[in-house]
């Protein structure tokens, strides 16, 4: 939707009168899955896909919520932020505010009407972008943008956790705040230092693939992975004083993996221990411009997924595997938790509608339904517009 139709939409919903227009991205990860919590690390990037929010102060205490993506409509009252099941998206609008009123922020009563072009399920973090959305628009309403964005990043994390009950890392929320324009960051989710990397990728695209398949890591599978992760890292301490897997090297790892007896868990630290070492080595690459190299890093890291974290499955690799076998395409992966959702790839701009006619009707062929295909820059954090 147009913002010029949004606008409209607005009036036509609560009246005339002084508006304000926020834009929150969504996100992808080039580089760097299942990683984080093995105190490695992620290479993500804000993209131009995202959520907008039109806004007015309201003189009194209520918050009204409409959005062009759901039907729902919810009221409530800054006095009774309470997470309800049937208020269902809103709980996470909802959980941002409550998070920073009870940290003592400032907050009023507002009319806010959102719009996202981020399509549901398909891992490209619209909860992370809806809750930057909000964290910015009641900073700068009611507290004079004086919040900084770290600090609107973590409320937003928390809100997730706490309020909303969704047990995620603070990638994706950094990722929607901190993005910029062509960049790429470099992110050590455990102490947060983080680097820019220029994402100058000259004649070549990035293209989003939707495998359709909504993203289903289901908690059993994600706490399992974490587990074996854990029991890894237990055996590899009985030899080498180490706080976290991704603090090995390539090489101390090889000296050391075959104190792991059973094979799955060291296959999962074989993972983690070379993700990251790719993940540096992409940094390093798009920093110099090598797009090659960096193309062939994403289909290592796709492979090492499938094969040794074994999270992948039939939808990711067809759309993979297809992509790559179409020429102008240089790099993909999967990208996000796994079992369905996105994968990325790098496609030269010649090449663009060719590769997608051709990976779709491919991908019918094998999987039975259509893929859906997203042509992004790399684009700013969450602001007012």
């Amino acid at each position: 939707m147009e913002l010029k139709e949004l606008k409209n939409k607005f009036e036509n919903i609560y009246g005339q009168g002084e508006i304000r227009v926020f834009h929150s991205p969504g996100r992808v990860n080039l580089i760097g899955e299942h990683i984080d919590y093995n105190g490695g690390y992620v290479f993500p990037c804000a993209i131009e896909l995202g959520t907008y929010g039109i806004v007015r102060e309201r003189c009194d205490n209520k918050i009204n919520f409409v959005s062009t993506n759901f039907k729902l409509k919810v009221e409530t009252n800054v006095d009774e932020l309470e997470y309800r099941k049937e208020d269902d998206w809103a709980n996470y609008p909802k959980g941002v505010i409550s998070i920073m009123k009870n940290m003592g922020y400032k907050v009023g009563g507002m009319d806010i009407l959102i719009s996202g072009n981020i399509p549901n399920g398909a891992g490209l973090s619209s909860s992370a972008s809806l809750e930057l959305l909000i964290a910015q628009i009641v900073n700068r309403l009611f507290n004079n943008g004086e919040i900084s964005t770290i600090d609107l990043v973590k409320i937003s994390q928390e809100a997730e956790n706490k309020f909303v009950g969704v047990n995620c890392g603070i990638m994706d929320q950094f990722a929607v705040g901190m993005g910029k324009m062509n960049k790429g960051i470099l992110l050590n989710c455990n102490t947060l230092e983080y680097k820019y990397a220029p994402v100058d990728l000259k004649d070549y695209t990035l293209v989003i693939m939707n495998t359709k398949k909504r993203r289903a890591l289901n908690e059993s599978k994600y706490n399992e992975r974490r587990e074996e992760c854990e029991k890894a890292l237990e055996i590899i301490r009985t030899k080498k004083n180490i706080k976290y897997l991704c603090e090995l090297t390539p090489d101390e790892f090889t000296k050391v993996k075959e104190i792991i007896e059973d094979e799955d868990i060291r296959k999962r630290a074989e993972h983690a221990v070379f993700e990251n070492y790719r993940v540096k080595e992409a940094f390093k690459n798009l920093s110099e411009g090598n797009l090659q190299e960096f193309g062939k890093l994403l289909v290592e890291s796709h492979n090492s997924l499938k094969n040794l974290y074994e999270v992948t499955g039939k939808e990711l690799d067809t759309i993979v595997y297809e992509a790559l076998k179409i020429e102008g395409c240089i790099g993909a992966r999967m990208t996000g938790a796994g079992f369905g959702g996105c994968a990325i790839a790098i496609v030269h701009k010649d090449n663009i509608t060719k590769f997608m006619e051709e990976l779709k009707e491919n991908y019918f062929h094998i999987i039975g339904y259509y893929p859906e295909f997203y042509v992004t820059g790399i684009g700013e954090g969450s602001r007012e517009i």
